[in-house]
């Protein structure tokens, strides 16, 4: 068992649903992203998700945008990444993703990205923007290193897209909730449940929902189905508008949305 499937099962044996919180690295600057980061764990997440910036971020709403181009005009490097993943996970036992736009890994070297993923303790990677069925030197370069595959299902995936999605995931599918950019959103879209119950009848050991989650009442009513909620925009906001105080704050009451569901669903 990885460690970001060990650490959604350990939330869900304590009767909640898995926190994944999402952060830009370099946003506002690079050691303030780290702390950032370490803030989160500190406050209720259970699986760190980190942002490289990128140039054409195609899936990103305006918040994170925002953030991650600030980011690239601070001077973000690629190694900056790993710096920070490995000051991360040398502070916290909570696993850290790196959710990424192909093209920067395919230029760095797919194999030379997960040799440094994995040495600097990060956990996987979560790729938007790639298919399974055309992400065969990183599938390849995952099982060669351990590191955690997601990779993403969308209400409008067939369901031979849906086997092939769960069948290469490990840790767990990125099941999106709605379709669109990220950023919050009054009102989750219900084809997230039956996304969520297509991928358990496919086998799916776990799914977080993400996209469009910003409270905590949002949160409870996504772990009442699946695994986990994915948060981004809310805790970007948070961190650009307060700093760590307002992080803190802010990781700590959506953390509590985790267990105030009744989770009937197997796991």
């Amino acid at each position: 068992m990885s460690k970001v499937e060990a650490a959604i099962r350990k939330a869900n044996d304590a009767g909640r649903g898995a926190f994944v919180g999402y952060l830009p690295v370099g946003f506002p600057d690079l050691d303030t992203s780290i702390r950032a980061a370490i803030t989160l764990a500190e406050n209720g997440v259970d699986v760190i998700e980190l942002g490289p910036p990128y140039s054409d971020p195609v899936m990103d709403g305006l918040v994170i945008q925002e953030a991650t181009q600030a980011a690239l005009a601070g001077g973000f490097r690629m190694r900056d990444l790993f710096t920070a993943v490995k000051e991360i996970t040398a502070a916290t036992d909570v696993p850290v993703l790196v959710m990424s736009y192909w093209n920067p890994i395919m230029q760095y070297g797919v194999d030379r990205y997960a040799d440094d993923l994995l040495a600097a303790g990060g956990a996987g990677l979560i790729t938007p923007d790639i298919t399974p069925d055309a992400a065969a030197e990183w599938i390849d370069a995952s099982e060669r290193t351990g590191l955690d595959r997601v990779f993403l299902a969308a209400p409008t995936s067939t369901d031979e897209r849906l086997d092939l999605v769960v069948k290469s995931s490990t840790g767990f599918v990125y099941t999106v909730s709605t379709m669109g950019i990220t950023g919050e959103r009054e009102a989750l879209d219900v084809a997230a449940r039956t996304l969520v119950d297509r991928l358990k009848d496919r086998g799916a050991r776990n799914a977080c929902v993400g996209i469009g989650i910003s409270t905590a009442d949002q949160i409870a009513a996504v772990c009442d189905y699946a695994d986990g909620a994915i948060v981004g925009t809310a805790l970007v906001r948070a961190l650009r508008d307060g700093g760590l105080p307002a992080l803190a704050d802010v990781t700590r009451t959506l953390a509590a949305g985790t267990s105030s569901a009744a989770r009937s669903h197997e796991n």
